[in-house]
């Protein structure tokens, strides 16, 4: 209904010679209504100089009604016009889900498309934690949604294993090494202290049992870095991401590419040189100040390597790159685009997400975390504690702008006050009423079923909150804001209670009936395995 509105409303616009550019349709809040609205009147009000409710009249003057998808329209003041579909739509739609079934809500936006989501990206220096959990779950379900809508997705990690922070890490192994040898050796400051490192020390003293304290740095930096990449790819697999490309920052130096960014950037007068340093004109791009991009160490801040990595993205060739980062990236990420644009490469499908901190409560009491002195809670931890599913759900049930406070009381909950627990309950109890019909005699008869049966409030609520399904997909795809569909789940859940709340499903008093209303549970289900499928969240049969 919503394109066939959009297509109609626009054809009539333009017959008129007004704006086609201001027309939004929206659901609204009250059923009493109708199912779409627009204000389409009161927004050409000003320009076309006349009162929203001529406009309106005007405009719905040669509309053309197709009685099968909208059964009336009206005009209120102040210029709204609302559309009642019809009920021949609704019954149509059903059997559209039941047809479509894993497809249903699949969009075409991004067919022949390719999209790059670059996310998690932490460094190997230790294993992933609470807090890159978020960015984990944000990035992989925002890729499927992606999918979803037609694109061709690449789920990419860019990692450093070189720098100051990488010889700590080899010096804190060879530390631990040393220790299980019986030698004292400090770590060294500012290194690594978590238990992790005792693990990694033990499988390196077992493998290789002669090492000693005069050996290279980079044979423990090497064994270190192997063995947490193999601890975060399995944390990564265990909640159902697994990643296309890992992309090495320093393969940007091997290859000259950080060279060449600062050669384009002084041949443009864009660098100068100050107490040392490298310093990027960004306050000459709208930026507040300049910016370092080497040292006067001759180590390069991050920014630059993150410049070079971009250039690549774009040479490359995708559509659309979206990058995953945290709120301590807030302010890099600008000049990164700046550069984009003054070495006259294309930024414009660039797309930045940033997600704030996550907080770990317990008993309402935060939970400590610091990498280096190892008091952190790991994703491994947290998965076993509450499950994958849960541990999905939880990271995107709230917008990422959001500060994320995750209750592990309320997760480990295996009532109705967990959400996770809420959903899958729903799926489960179509699949228990489908299992009690066939105990009766009465299967999901989805061909032959009478759905013009299917008129009372709640069961006409509910089919149009499973419709809403491939709207919600399309929003979040177009906002890059993953929250709004488990909150649409959520409310598609609460449709399904209310209406096995007020009807009867198995009636053998009324078999026809309890035909079409098994027909329309499995179009719920439907749309609740596959809204659950682009969460990476399982959909039980039973619980």
């Amino acid at each position: 209904m919503f394109e066939y509105l959009t297509t109609q409303l626009t054809a009539r616009l333009e017959q008129l010679g007004w704006p086609t550019d201001r027309l939004q349709l929206s659901r609204p809040k009250k059923a009493e209504n109708g199912d779409w609205a627009s204000n389409i009147a009161m927004a050409l009000a000003r320009d076309l100089k006349r009162s929203p409710m001529q406009i309106a009249e005007e405009l719905m003057d040669g509309f053309t009604l197709d009685s099968g998808i909208v059964e009336k329209f009206e005009i209120l003041n102040p210029g709204f016009i609302n559309f009642f579909q019809s009920a021949d739509y609704l019954t149509a739609q059903v059997r559209h889900i039941l047809k479509e079934k894993d497809e249903y809500g699949k969009g075409a936006f991004g067919k022949g498309k390719t999209a790059q989501v670059e996310f998690v990206s932490a460094n190997p220096t230790g294993p992933l934690t609470v807090g890159h959990g978020r960015q984990t779950v944000l990035g992989d379900t925002l890729a499927n949604i992606l999918s979803w809508s037609g694109y061709d997705v690449t789920r990419e990690y860019y990692f450093n294993n070189a720098g100051r922070q990488m010889r700590l890490l080899g010096e804190s192994l060879k530390a631990r090494y040393m220790e299980l040898k019986g030698e004292s050796i400090t770590l060294p400051d500012g290194g690594y202290e978590g238990m992790y490192l005792l693990d990694v020390a033990n499988s390196l003293l077992s493998e290789k049992p002669d090492l000693t304290a005069d050996d290279e740095i980079d044979i423990f930096k090497t064994y270190a870095e192997e063995s947490i990449f193999a601890i975060i790819k399995s944390s990564l697999e265990r909640i159902g991401v697994v990643h296309d490309v890992f992309y090495n920052e320093r393969s940007l130096y091997e290859t000259g590419k950080i060279d060449e960014v600062l050669d384009i950037l002084r041949e443009k007068g864009l660098l100068y040189d100050k107490d040392g340093a490298t310093w990027f004109k960004t306050s000459e791009l709208g930026i507040e100040q300049d910016r370092v991009l080497v040292k006067s160490s001759g180590e390069p801040t991050y920014r630059l390597p993150d410049i070079a990595y971009h250039r690549e993205k774009v040479a490359r060739g995708f559509d659309l790159v979206v990058d995953i980062f945290g709120a301590d990236h807030i302010d890099a990420y600008p000049d990164v685009l700046s550069a984009l644009k003054v070495m006259d490469l294309k930024h414009e499908h660039i797309e930045v997400v940033i997600h704030q901190f996550v907080t770990l409560l317990r008993s309402g009491e935060v939970v400590k975390m610091s990498t280096r002195k190892a008091n952190f809670v790991t994703l491994d931890e947290l998965i076993d504690e509450v499950g994958a599913d849960v541990v999905r759900y939880f990271y995107i049930m709230r917008s990422a702008s959001s500060h994320l406070n995750f209750d592990l009381d309320l997760a480990k909950r295996q009532t109705d006050e967990n959400p996770v627990f809420y959903l899958q309950y729903a799926h489960a109890r179509i699949s228990s009423i489908f299992r009690r019909g066939l105990e009766r005699g009465l299967a999901s008869d989805t061909e032959n079923a009478d759905l013009s049966l299917l008129d009372e409030e709640f069961t006409v609520a509910l089919i149009n909150k499973t419709l809403e399904f491939p709207e919600v997909i399309d929003h979040c795809r177009r906002a890059l804001e993953v929250h709004h569909l488990p909150s649409y789940l959520f409310e598609l859940a609460t449709a399904l209670h209310k209406f096995y709340t007020e009807y009867k499903v198995i009636d053998l008093d009324a078999p026809e009936l309890s035909k079409a209303r098994l027909a329309l549970l499995e179009a719920v289900q439907i749309t609740l395995r596959n809204g659950l499928r682009i969460l990476g969240i399982s959909a039980p049969e039973q619980m």
